[in-house]
């Protein structure tokens, strides 16, 4: 966090919920506008826990073995050899995902979901540790493919890094008036590093109670007039697991209610879909799940 911190300027709420899906081994959509440093943050990232980072910008014509890698014939061997594509990294930046065809955002679903690629029916395993930061502009809407719901399930947090305060924004064209601070950026930790924090943070400790917390709300997500569709059980251990590792970046051995708490948004907000009425009538998905959480009894 202090060494992402040299570079980016506020954000500490976003950045942790980074280091967050980095320790529960999950992957993150950042939606919001362009320039408020998604890219940067992605960078800083990779650098500090010094791990490869590739990016891949998505455009409509983006196939899918331009993301998985593909076979091509070596004449000297008279045999077929394995290109690696940039999935074949620790740290992926899939920059505006929805502006990629089904098809192509669908080859990244056995890479999130897997750690491993299939090509030609060969299946080759990612680096680990191995995370994807993906992408979309929510201002945009023509020539984009909407993320379906399935793949949507497949990352853990959706977050919003956010505009910057005046004093944020002032120290930003400071810090960046004469050079540029990322590039003094240094390693602070190494992947085998992090494998062995993903590790430990299996060992937090959820309590019987707290597990029951998190059952009842991703229940109540169900049972919800205003929701269509509620949180699916991958919802359930995507908080749970996310909750271990804020205690783990908290240093706590256990998990508070608390923790819970402030992860149901980001978390389930992009798990649950919208009534019909509710669409229409501007409701939004963090406001059902703020009144959700107000009516579960919080467990002493």
């Amino acid at each position: 966090m202090d060494n992402m911190a040299t570079v980016m300027v506020g954000k500490k709420a976003a950045l942790e919920l980074l280091l967050v899906a980095l320790l529960a081994d999950g992957h993150v959509l950042l939606e919001d506008v362009p320039g408020v440093g998604k890219t940067l943050a992605s960078k800083c990232l990779a650098k500090s826990v010094g791990g490869t980072f590739k990016r891949i910008q998505f455009t409509p014509d983006l196939l899918p073995a331009d993301v998985t890698g593909f076979n091509i014939y070596d004449q000297k061997n008279a045999e077929f050899k394995f290109q690696p594509g940039p999935v074949m990294c620790h740290i992926l930046l899939a920059d505006e995902i929805n502006r990629a065809i089904p098809r192509t955002q669908s080859s990244l679903l056995e890479s999130m979901a897997e750690h491993q690629v299939t090509v030609d029916g060969r299946t080759y395993p990612l680096p680990a540790p191995f995370l994807v930061l993906a992408t979309q502009n929510p201002i945009e809407l023509e020539g984009t493919f909407p993320l379906p719901e399935a793949q949507l399930d497949r990352f853990l947090l959706k977050i919003s890094l956010g505009y910057p305060s005046v004093d944020e924004e002032m120290t930003i064209l400071e810090r960046f008036q004469q050079d540029d601070p990322f590039d003094r950026l240094g390693a602070v930790a190494e992947p085998h590093q992090i494998i062995q924090l993903q590790q430990q943070r299996r060992t937090v400790t959820v309590s019987t109670r707290v597990r029951e917390y998190i059952t009842r709300i991703v229940d109540a997500t169900r049972h919800t007039e205003d929701l269509r569709f509620g949180s699916s059980p991958r919802g359930s251990l995507g908080l749970m697991r996310a909750a271990q590792g804020l205690a783990a970046l908290k240093e706590r051995a256990y998990v508070l209610p608390d923790d819970v708490k402030q992860l149901v948004q980001p978390v389930l907000g992009h798990r649950v879909l919208l009534s019909e009425e509710a669409r229409i009538s501007g409701t939004d998905p963090a406001d059902i799940l703020a009144q959700i959480v107000s009516r579960i009894p919080v467990p002493q």
